[in-house]
């Protein structure tokens, strides 16, 4: 399993904007699909987006859509997380995961490496 470390997270203001960044060993963002997901207090954690290099794929949702962007740097092998438009609904630990190569799934199930989550917290 990939060790994968998260940072970025941080209180801001509605409307702000946050890049979180997800650290992995060496060429796992080349192999790997690369997701992330989000869990509120007393919610299920729930999927951002996911990026595969194998195949050029790209998942997202609808609230994400406009708003959150997953970029890859494939030398520093760290996938980031951009979050513009901060929105109180978007107060969540994120977490970081990969997951084999494919199409990528917005099922947690899918994914065996986790990251130990950032907080990010939006105020009114």
């Amino acid at each position: 399993q990939a060790q994968l470390v998260e940072s970025g997270g941080g209180l801001v203001q509605a409307g702000d904007s946050l890049r979180l960044s997800c650290a992995a060993p060496m060429r796992t963002t080349m192999w790997y699909t690369m997701a992330w997901f989000r869990q509120a207090p007393g919610k299920e954690r729930e999927f951002v987006g996911a990026i595969s290099r194998v195949g050029s794929r790209t998942k997202d949702v609808d609230f994400a859509k406009g708003r959150f962007t997953i970029s890859i740097d494939d030398a520093k092998s760290t996938v980031y997380l951009q979050m513009n438009n901060l929105q109180p609904t978007d107060t969540a630990v994120y977490y970081c995961t990969a997951g084999e190569p494919g199409n990528p799934s917005s099922v947690p199930s899918a994914y065996s490496s986790w990251g130990q989550g950032t907080q990010v917290t939006v105020t009114p």
